[in-house]
């Protein structure tokens, strides 16, 4: 459940995003096109959380629309300095130097992903933990691909528990119970992150804007008179799409998969979702991507749907039926929620 994590600006990868914006190519240039008579549209792309992240805004002020950028890419940066497990100096980090040894005051940022990450570790049965930061013998990310022996990840394993993580709202404090507990807030985190960008535009005054975050997708308003179109990927074979969805106002596209980060070992592939309660990479699942109106719907749920499996979307479902699931299977299946059928629309031969 490493998933999509915070990690340091510094270092870029391949990544294969589930959900992918469909613009058409006469957007994608750097900075704002004027037509006469027409909205001004700009696009900028920085590396933040460890992935690129896209923006995309229209409206009548060009120059509005790039300070607007501006400030919500610093804004985002901000956020990941405070959540990132990478950052030496970030919140995150100083809870886990404290662990076993006294609460740390947190930000009211950072408490609410925190309680976010507890109500979704107890609605999903502790299937999506953030204490899975103890998992530290895995690298995923660049240099030398290590696969931890099961007497490491066995020492690691009690140290895994969301119930140790220990949060006083009034107080304002984080605390991790036993020491060498660490906490990755990397599968809850981004998209509180993307739309805390997202409401900076709004308060700029942008009303029309997209956001991608390494396949995560936030939209508000329209795209050039017209609802957002946002293509899911067949993680089994990525240069195909299984379809697309049109999102018109605010809207979230979020995806979670073994195709981010991996590398094979032994003839298996290893990849940075870990089931908390094995350390070892969650399997059945190939990706989850899932569509709703608001981040709340949805954080978290995608790498809690990777460790508990495609049964667990249909139970989902059953308590929210309006939620749009799509669970790609390693057997080859694909099974769609009705909300998702009726969103997702083939892709044209």
């Amino acid at each position: 459940m490493l998933q999509a994590s915070l990690r340091p600006r510094g270092l870029s990868r391949r990544r294969v995003a589930m959900a992918l914006p469909l613009l058409g190519s006469a957007l994608w240039h750097t900075g704002a096109a004027a037509v006469a008579g027409r909205a001004e549209s700009c696009r900028t792309t920085r590396v933040l959380m460890g992935t690129q992240v896209d923006m995309v805004a229209e409206g009548p002020d060009g120059p509005l629309l790039r300070h607007a950028m501006d400030r919500a890419y610093a804004e985002m940066q901000r956020l990941e300095a405070l959540m990132s497990r990478y950052q030496p100096q970030s919140v995150v980090r100083r809870i886990q130097l404290a662990a076993g040894i006294t609460p740390v005051a947190v930000p009211p940022e950072v408490m609410a992903v925190l309680q976010s990450a507890q109500r979704v570790w107890a609605q999903s049965g502790g299937a999506f933990d953030v204490t899975v930061g103890a998992f530290t013998s895995w690298n995923f990310g660049p240099g030398a691909k290590v696969v931890p022996e099961a007497a490491e990840l066995a020492r690691q394993r009690p140290l895994v528990g969301a119930q140790g993580l220990v949060l006083d709202n009034q107080a304002g404090t984080a605390f991790l119970v036993r020491q060498g507990m660490a906490l990755d807030l990397g599968g809850i985190a981004k998209l509180p992150i993307l739309e805390a960008g997202m409401k900076v535009l709004r308060s700029e005054g942008v009303e029309n804007a997209m956001v991608n975050g390494g396949g995560d997708v936030l939209t508000q308003g329209l795209w050039q008179g017209r609802p957002w179109r946002v293509g899911l990927r067949d993680p089994r074979s990525p240069e195909r799409l299984l379809g697309v969805v049109a999102v018109a106002g605010s809207g979230v596209v979020a995806s979670s998969g073994d195709y981010e980060r991996f590398f094979f070992h032994a003839g298996q592939r290893q990849h940075h979702v870990l089931n908390p309660r094995t350390g070892r990479p969650t399997s059945g699942v190939h990706g989850v991507s899932l569509v709703a109106r608001d981040v709340a719907a949805v954080n978290g749920l995608g790498a809690a749907l990777m460790v508990q499996g495609a049964q667990a979307g249909r139970a989902l479902v059953q308590r929210a039926p309006g939620l749009a699931v799509l669970v790609a299977g390693q057997d080859g299946s694909v099974w769609q929620s009705p909300a998702m059928e009726a969103l997702l629309e083939p892709v044209a031969s």
